[in-house]
């Protein structure tokens, strides 16, 4: 009984920042920091019609739709690049695979502020400031080395018989990955769909470092400007905009919490 009990206050704990978001939202701009209470005196919907509106002149229907478009690209690269990486890695044979994987893997440790200077030099050279490229090509080039690694060790529990009999009949490397390896690999797939998808919808210092114009701001973005866009400060309409981006997020979770265990834990083919 005492266990449950404290496992009833841990979870009240956990759950009061969101009640007190979904709370806020619909209070009205002076109740906002002038009031302690939890419940609104009375329910401002007009905090969310304030913010559908969007800001500087974009909806928050185009936001959302620059959000999706970043954090689907990013999902899309991680699981591709990162899942033909860890391929490598776990299953090939070559020159200085050792070596290679510990660099690869010396870099979850390295800031990303340490590299956002040269990437950020890179991408201007190259004209893709102010676009969502350098939000989502990196993605396709394997960058991710915590996503790798988690792919790698997760392949490495796969029997090898299954490449060998493969190989007998008649597949390559390739056919081997994406008809056997790949479907098997799925819990940890999807894990790295989640963990890239809940990184990059909240991502604000790297799409304010790239994004200039207002209809390429994401939602992230939007939150910020939306106080900044007003004379005075209207904290409902921004709380409102914070519970539309956080719907996503939870969504997305939902959909997929199932996997989410199992892609962390599992390290073999369950029967």
């Amino acid at each position: 009984m005492a266990l449950h009990a404290g496992a009833l206050a841990v979870l009240v704990v956990m759950l009061y920042p969101l009640a007190w978001l979904l709370a806020t939202s619909l209070k009205p701009a002076k109740e906002v920091i002038a009031s302690l209470d939890l419940l609104p005196s009375h329910l401002e919907w007009s905090n969310y019609t304030t913010a559908l509106d969007g800001v500087n002149g974009v909806s928050v229907w185009q936001l959302l739709a620059n959000s999706l478009l970043i954090a689907g690209g990013a999902v899309l690269g991680n699981v591709l690049s990162c899942s033909l990486a860890a391929y490598a890695f776990a299953r090939l044979r070559f020159r200085f695979r050792g070596p290679l994987f510990a660099f690869m893997i010396a870099t979850i440790m390295l800031p990303h502020h340490a590299v956002l200077i040269p990437q950020y030099i890179i991408f201007n050279q190259l004209g893709m400031v102010n676009t969502y490229w350098p939000l989502i090509l990196p993605k396709f080039l394997a960058t991710e080395a915590f996503f790798v690694f988690l792919i790698v060790q997760f392949m490495r529990g796969l029997p090898r018989e299954l490449e060998e009999a493969a190989r007998i009949d008649g597949c390559g490397p390739f056919r081997s990955f994406f008809q056997i390896i790949l479907p098997l690999t799925r819990p940890a797939l999807i894990t790295t769909a989640i963990f890239t998808f809940i990184w990059t919808w909240n991502d604000f210092f790297t799409q304010l470092i790239y994004l200039f114009s207002p209809e390429k701001f994401t939602l992230t973005l939007a939150l910020r400007s939306f106080v900044d866009a007003s004379s005075q400060s209207a904290f409902g309409p921004m709380f409102a905009m914070s519970v539309i981006a956080l719907l996503p997020i939870v969504l997305f979770f939902l959909a997929f919490q199932r996997f989410l265990v199992e892609g962390m834990a599992s390290s073999g083919v369950k029967g």
